[in-house]
């Protein structure tokens, strides 16, 4: 398929198809006027990307996924280096959460003391 109709299935834009083509993530084959083609299970793997960024991942951090898909897995999230990554990121949300709660406490503190 081409560039348009994957930006269109997937719904995003050919620039940002573009864009993960220049970082790696994404594979096309040219054509002989040197247009891009792209292979329908690039669907999955752009589905994948987005998802991931959705949920705050970079794109480095969305590499592991896209190999796990490339390999034949059913999903981008079952082999090791993508439930490392996984892990990581759950251990930064727990730390952010740790952070906003101990200053949830201090703002509900100083409104305490402030309302006296």
């Amino acid at each position: 398929m081409l560039i348009g109709e994957l930006a269109e299935r997937v719904g995003t834009s050919a620039r940002t198809l573009r864009y993960y083509e220049e970082h790696g993530l994404v594979r096309a084959q040219r054509s002989t006027n040197g247009y891009r083609v792209y292979d329908e299970s690039e669907l999955r793997v752009v589905h994948k990307i987005r998802t991931l960024l959705d949920v705050g991942f970079d794109l480095e951090d969305i590499r592991p996924f896209v190999a796990c898909l490339r390999a034949g897995n059913p999903s981008g999230d079952v082999c090791p280096e993508s439930v490392a990554t996984l892990q990581r990121k759950l251990d930064e949300v727990d730390a952010a959460i740790d952070r906003l709660t101990a200053v949830r406490a201090q703002l509900r503190d100083r409104i305490g003391r402030a309302t006296r």
